[in-house]
């Protein structure tokens, strides 16, 4: 899991380093390259097994946990980083939108490295 960890923020921090709004610090971006995949990597990894087997219900257990992380990780963003004024506002939605993304190259990797065999499967 701590590798799976490691690999997912070395994928998702450049994301969010190019892709956060340019009203967030060198920092605040790294922080959240960590912060964010700590605060879901444990639910998706450790809690959303008991709920959907994997094993049995592959697709669904995929469908719910890469739904849920994305939309989890932006309302974590904005709960922490989120400012009134810039509601609605295109810095928003660029952050919402480069968590989002961040996200979706951390899995669509994943899948890549579990289809040329160099990452375990499910």
């Amino acid at each position: 899991m701590l590798i799976g960890y490691l690999v997912t923020i070395a994928i998702e921090t450049p994301v969010l380093l190019v892709g956060l709004s340019a009203r967030h610090s060198l920092g605040v971006r790294l922080f959240a390259g960590v912060w964010l995949t700590g605060c879901t990597y444990p639910i998706l990894w450790l809690v959303l097994p008991w709920l959907i087997d994997p094993q049995d219900h592959y697709a669904a257990y995929l469908a719910v946990g890469e739904t849920w992380v994305p939309i989890a990780e932006c309302a974590l963003f904005w709960l922490a980083f989120g400012k009134s004024e810039e509601w609605l506002k295109p810095s928003m939605w660029r952050d919402l939108a480069a968590v989002t993304v961040a996200n979706l190259a951390s899995f669509g990797i994943g899948m890549l490295l579990q289809a040329v065999g160099w990452w375990p499967g499910t």
